[in-house]
């Protein structure tokens, strides 16, 4: 390794007994901390919006002469006569979204598809045969994008489901330029940049003017959103010492999941574009961050800006009312100045430089030479793209939780805060690897077992169901910190945006997982029980990492 990397690997290495005396998590900490959690509310309501703006509503066709212009009736008694559709095994009728019966004009005393007498609208009136209808009557006020741009009907429900595509697509291209550009040019610019960025697509996605300008902001805005937790996460991660790195990882978690929930209040928000509005406009507070948020120590070491992360440690010694050695602070600038004066030499006996541009792909370069760090991070790849494919594949089987949609929503998101609850006992008393493991193996057997009991009682279905989305929500939080863990700082940033990355293309299939079940019904669910046994499993053969220091270099990264 040559000097000037040798150099930043010691100032590096330091950093956690720097924070030893300065405080692991302190005053200085504990308000940064709080700063970076507040933007993951909104990225999280953001990520999930679409769920709202681009749902479908209930509702069916308007029946002539039953149904009142003024006064409609979404379950009136009237509609299972009038309307074809299903009945359910309580002995709720779900009508159909499109068709109606064609009235029985033989029956009628009145002229056709005038207002009937009151008590006329019976099957008598109606034939079995179907029409389909182009006015319908909505089961609530809840207003989308299919009233807004008139997208009812089957023939149309590839538009909504190409939102989700869409925004998948974005949060793909976000995660994996957001780490790089992490990297490369550090993490406070280029997480605000991203809050930024996802408020004001937010704002233009409120305001589109056709379906076609709804789709780029939701793109756009994935993009963004997607940047904003696994920033926020690094520099948490990075702001703390090695005991306190897990409960940075979780609590940050904790505002997600009420950043999700948070969506349920759109009960409140009926119109698509006010609740899209709401999510989008006070993130802009943040571009106050600019002077608030210090940059990650950890980064600014690991680019030889010693000088200015001296400045940052001085300052959170003084908040945390903390003394630091006169020694240990002056060695920044010293260490400086023999890491440009070893660059020069290089320079000059033509050796290559370990530039700061080209460090990030010197050490991609080593990593892919060391067969040890690829099985490792394809093990990890794995588990990544796992969890993505289980976890969104249960939020879109939320379905089946009986009762108001809000509610659920709201229910579905808010059993992650216990989940991520056991991820740090977990984390804390099993270490990094049997947590993971424990989490995924949880949720493989409720899955399972979820899977043998769908016609079973209601409550023990509900029951299981949530107790799978809480291990594979656990495994979430724990894979975020193991992975931080296992990559040397110099591409740690980048490093967890690429398994995000890799975890998106998993949560593509996630969608279609549910269509398995016309075949035979338990198989979505055995097939999450199957996915999360295998990764539990293969999460075994990762080294630990808990109470180590984080890998500054590609070397201790391979030591672990």
């Amino acid at each position: 390794m040559s000097a000037p990397a040798a150099a930043a690997a010691s100032a590096v290495l330091d950093f956690d007994d720097i924070l030893a005396q300065i405080g692991e998590f302190g005053r200085f900490q504990r308000r940064n901390y709080l700063l970076i959690c507040l933007p993951v509310l909104f990225a999280a309501a953001n990520s999930l919006s679409y769920v709202f703006t681009a749902g479908s509503p209930t509702y069916r066709c308007f029946v002539p002469g039953c149904d009142s212009p003024d006064e409609q009736d979404y379950g009136a008694d009237w509609v299972s006569a009038a309307v074809p559709g299903s009945w359910s095994k309580r002995g709720h009728f779900t009508p159909e979204t499109c068709d109606r019966f064609v009235a029985n004009e033989s029956t009628l005393e009145v002229e056709p598809w005038s207002l009937w007498p009151l008590g006329r609208c019976s099957a008598e009136n109606f034939t079995a045969e179907t029409e389909r209808c182009q006015q319908f009557v909505y089961g609530s006020a809840e207003r989308t994008i299919v009233q807004q741009w008139g997208m009812q009907c089957k023939e149309n429900l590839w538009k909504l489901a190409f939102v989700g595509t869409m925004h998948f697509a974005g949060l793909v291209v976000g995660t994996a330029l957001s780490g790089y550009l992490a990297d490369r040019y550090g993490r406070k610019h280029v997480f605000l940049i991203c809050i930024v960025f996802m408020a004001l697509t937010g704002v233009a996605q409120a305001l589109s003017w056709n379906y076609g300008s709804f789709l780029v902001f939701a793109l756009l805005n994935a993009v963004g959103t997607s940047g904003v937790y696994p920033l926020a996460f690094i520099i948490g991660v990075e702001m703390v010492g090695p005991r306190k790195r897990e409960m940075s990882s979780i609590v940050l978690n904790y505002f997600y999941a009420v950043g999700e929930a948070l969506l349920g209040l759109s009960v409140f928000l009926t119109d698509w574009r006010q609740l899209q509005l709401v999510l989008s406009l006070p993130p802009l507070v943040c571009v106050a961050y600019f002077w608030l948020v210090p940059e990650s120590v950890r980064w600014l070491l690991a680019r030889n800006r010693r000088e200015q992360a001296g400045a940052i440690i001085r300052r959170a010694a003084k908040v945390n009312r903390r003394d630091i050695s006169v020694e240990l602070m002056a060695s920044f600038k010293q260490q400086e100045l023999d890491a440009e004066t070893a660059m020069e030499d290089e320079a000059e006996n033509g050796v290559l430089a370990e530039r700061k541009d080209d460090r990030i792909w010197l050490a991609i370069k080593e990593v892919a030479g060391c067969h040890i760090l690829i099985a490792r991070y394809a093990i990890l790849l794995l588990i990544w793209a796992v969890n993505a494919i289980v976890y969104y594949g249960l939020s879109l089987n939320a379905t089946s939780l009986s009762g108001n949609k809000y509610l659920n929503f709201a229910l579905v998101c808010l059993v992650e805060i216990p989940g991520y609850s056991l991820a740090w006992l977990f984390l804390r008393r099993l270490g990094r690897r049997l947590a993971l493991s424990g989490s995924l193996l949880l949720c493989s057997i409720t899955c399972v077992a979820s899977g043998f009991v769908t016609l079973g009682a209601n409550w023990l279905v509900v029951t299981l169901f949530l107790i799978g989305k809480l291990g594979i929500t656990s495994s979430f939080a724990v894979i975020y910190t193991f992975t931080a863990e296992m990559m040397p700082t110099v591409i740690r940033s980048g490093g967890v945006g690429v398994m995000s990355t890799f975890a998106r293309f998993g949560a593509m299939l996630a969608p279609f997982v549910p269509l398995l079940a016309t075949y035979y019904e338990p198989l979505p669910l055995l097939l999450f029980g199957a996915l999360s046994l295998v990764a539990g499993l293969l999460s075994l053969l990762l080294p630990e990492t808990f109470n180590k220091k984080l890998p500054d270099t590609v070397e201790e990264a391979i030591a672990l």
